[in-house]
Formats: structure tokens, C-alpha cells, sequence
């Protein structure tokens, strides 16, 4: 059987589930897990089942073999030239990128070999990002004719417009620590120690109320669009509604007293 339909045969996507976290494994990689249309799809449909599955808390995003992931299936693209196809794949792509900001659950890349163009999109739209400090990022789009602009909302939004410029009009790939640096990524460490601080960082936030941790996260990146003074509204509604869950009580009430909160998640 040939490496291709070894590829073909195997699910584009895997899950596996321990103590309240869930990793999704992108699983093409003789492909450098690239997005195919099928992987995007799987992937959207997983977190749509992950948004109310309760028992889990965290998701983390990985990448299966050499690589996270090297951004769109250029094989696929080119076999299929027409804008209908296109504009079924990119759409695609948005939605996804929209389900995993939208997922009332933190989500984390775990980010080794490379992450490019789209890959490098899925790592900046991920609320949190810890990558093994061999890995390399770019947005190579505009060496081959077709400049990252779907990668682009992502990446503006996560590192500062001269460093997300600078990346895609050069197209250049940058390290670990550069990426660290500008904010891409939140932590970098050896490779033998990647899976380690992923389910270091995984399981502290897991360990948090999960309501609180829902409520938290549409906040943030609602009030990131808003203008101040209405983001300031938005926010003292928030802590007013958090404020009167059963969580927000406990938590208060176990810091008083010096023990551990439990949590009940309403």
C-alpha cells in the first residue's frame, strides 16, 4: 500500500481524552497535516461535539508526525481549480477558525517542526499557544503568488501589525523565541519537554470553574472589537452576571474560609 493511500485510509482527525483534557491530533502527516477540506471538517465537527461535552474542560490542538501543520493542501487546491472550490474551502476555513474562538473552552496549539500560512493562523487563533523551540513559523504565501490573507485575520490579531507585516510581506520563517517575542506563542521549550508543559498549562486551567472559564473567554474576545467606553459596559455586565453564579460564591467563599473550591460549573 502506497504512503497516499495509507494517508487516505487513516482518519484526518484523532481524539483522545484524560483528566478533562482533550487533544486533537491532526493525522496527515505525510502531508505536514496540511488543511485539507476533509481535516478542516472533521475538525469543526470535534468541536462542536467538545462544546457540550461537559466532562472536558481544555482542548489541545496537536499535529501528528514531523510537523504541526503546513497550512492549506496545496495538492488539493491545485487538483481542483475552480472558484467554487475555492470558495467551499476557504469558507471552510473561517468557520473553523471562528468555531475554535467561539468554543466556550480554552483551547491550546501544541506547536512543533513548523506552522505555516494556515497553520500559522491555527496556532494564532488558539487562545493559547506552547511550541518546541525547533519549531519554525511563517506565512510563505507571497513566495508562491498568493499573498496569507485569511491567516492574516488571525495573525493581526494576535502579535503587532508591524510583526505581522513584516511576516507576511516577506514571508520569511522565524523561530520559537521570535515568535515568543512578538506574541505568537505564550511559552517555548525544549521538544523533550513539550507534551509536559502543554499538560502542565492544561491542567491548571482545567482545574479552574469552567463557567467562570466560558463566561472569561466570550468576554475577552467580544470586548477586543468593541470601542472603550462600550467595552467597559459590556465588561461591568459581565462581572455582574458572574458575580451572581453559584461558582463565583463558592470561589469567594472557599478563598475566605482557606480551602479548596469546588466547583459545580452553574
Amino acid at each position: 500500500m502506497s504512503a497516499l493511500s495509507k494517508e487516505t485510509a487513516a482518519p484526518p482527525l484523532l481524539r483522545s481524552d484524560r483528566d478533562g483534557i482533550a487533544t486533537l491530533t491532526l493525522n496527515r502527516p505525510q502531508a505536514r497535516n496540511a488543511l485539507s477540506l476533509a481535516l478542516m471538517c472533521a475538525l469543526e465537527e470535534a468541536l462542536a461535539a467538545l462544546a457540550e461535552d461537559r466532562a472536558v474542560k481544555v482542548v489541545v490542538i496537536a499535529g501528528a508526525g514531523p510537523a504541526f501543520c503546513a497550512g492549506h493542501d496545496l495538492r488539493e487546491m491545485r487538483a481542483h481549480p475552480e472558484r467554487a472550490m475555492y470558495e467551499t474551502l476557504f469558507a471552510q476555513c473561517s468557520r473553523l477558525m471562528l468555531a475554535i474562538t467561539r468554543l466556550p473552552k480554552p483551547v491550546i496549539a501544541r506547536v512543533h517542526g513548523i506552522a505555516t500560512a494556515a497553520g500559522c493562523q491555527l496556532v494564532a487563533t488558539c487562545d493559547l499557544a506552547v511550541a518546541a523551540e525547533t519549531t519554525r513559523f511563517a506565512t510563505p504565501g507571497v513566495n508562491i503568488g498568493l499573498f496569507c490573507s485569511t491567516p492574516m485575520v488571525a495573525l493581526t490579531r494576535a502579535v503587532s501589525r508591524k510583526a505581522a507585516m513584516e511576516m507576511l510581506l516577506t514571508g520569511e520563517m522565524i523561530t520559537a523565541a521570535e515568535a515568543l517575542h512578538i506574541g505568537l506563542v505564550n511559552r517555548v521549550v525544549p521538544e523533550a519537554e513539550l507534551d509536559a508543559a502543554v499538560a502542565a498549562l492544561a491542567a491548571r486551567i482545567a482545574a479552574k470553574s469552567p463557567l467562570t472559564v466560558a463566561i472569561g473567554k466570550e468576554a475577552f474576545y467580544r470586548q477586543a472589537e468593541m470601542p472603550l467606553e462600550a467595552a467597559y459596559a459590556y465588561a461591568a455586565e459581565v462581572m455582574t452576571r458572574n458575580m451572581l453564579a453559584r461558582d463565583a460564591e463558592e470561589g469567594i467563599d472557599a478563598f475566605l474560609e482557606k480551602r479548596h473550591p469546588v466547583w459545580q460549573g452553574c
